[in-house]
C-alpha cells in the first residue's frame, strides 16, 4: 500500500476510536478505547517520522514536515498527559483536547502536505515507503502497547544540503 493511503487509512481508524469513546458512557470502555487510540497515535507517529517525513521532506515541504513534527511533539504531550489521568477527574476533556490536536493535523497533512508529496515522489517510491511503514506497524503492535514508548521528543532531522 502507498504511504498516503496507509496514513490515510490509519487517521480514519483514530478518527472512528474517538468517535467511539465520545459515544460511549461506560468508563472501562472509554478507557479500552483510549488505550486504543494511544497504540494507533503512537505508531502512526513514529512511522510518520521515522520514515514518512524524512523521505517527503525538500525545499517544497521543508516548512510543513517541520510543522508536523511539532504537532506531533503537541500530541505526544497531550496523549502522556490524559495516558497519566486516567482515573482522574478531567480524563475526558484531556481526551477531547488530545482529539482537537490530532483532528488539526489531520486536516493539515491530507489537505496540504500530501497534495504536495504527491507532486514530489512517483507512485514506485511512495510504496516503497508505504511497505516500510506497513512493517514498522505490525512490528510495533505485535509488541504490544506501543504507547508506553512514547517520548516527548519530536525533531526533524538534520539534513545536510
Amino acid at each position: 500500500m502507498d504511504a498516503i493511503k496507509l496514513l490515510k487509512q490509519q487517521h480514519r481508524l483514530v478518527e472512528n476510536l474517538f468517535s467511539g469513546f465520545e459515544d460511549t458512557d461506560d468508563d472501562d470502555e472509554k478507557e479500552q478505547l483510549f488505550f486504543e487510540i494511544a497504540d494507533n497515535l503512537a505508531v502512526h507517529a513514529s512511522i510518520e517520522e521515522r520514515f514518512f517525513y524524512p523521505a517527503v521532506r525538500e525545499k517544497r515541504t521543508e516548512e510543513r514536515v517541520d510543522e508536523s513534527y511539532e504537532e506531533h511533539l503537541e500530541m505526544k504531550k497531550l496523549l502522556l498527559d490524559a495516558m497519566h489521568s486516567t482515573d482522574e477527574p478531567g480524563f475526558d476533556g484531556k481526551v477531547a483536547a488530545l482529539k482537537g490536536a490530532v483532528i488539526h493535523h489531520v486536516q493539515e497533512e491530507e489537505d496540504e502536505l500530501f497534495p504536495e508529496v504527491t507532486q514530489i515522489l512517483e507512485r514506485d517510491a511512495l510504496e516503497a515507503i508505504g511497505q516500510q511503514m506497513e512493517a514498522a506497524t505490525e512490528e510495533m503492535m505485535a509488541a504490544g502497547e506501543p504507547r508506553n514508548e512514547v517520548r516527548v521528543e519530536s525533531e526533524p532531522p538534520v539534513i545536510q544540503p
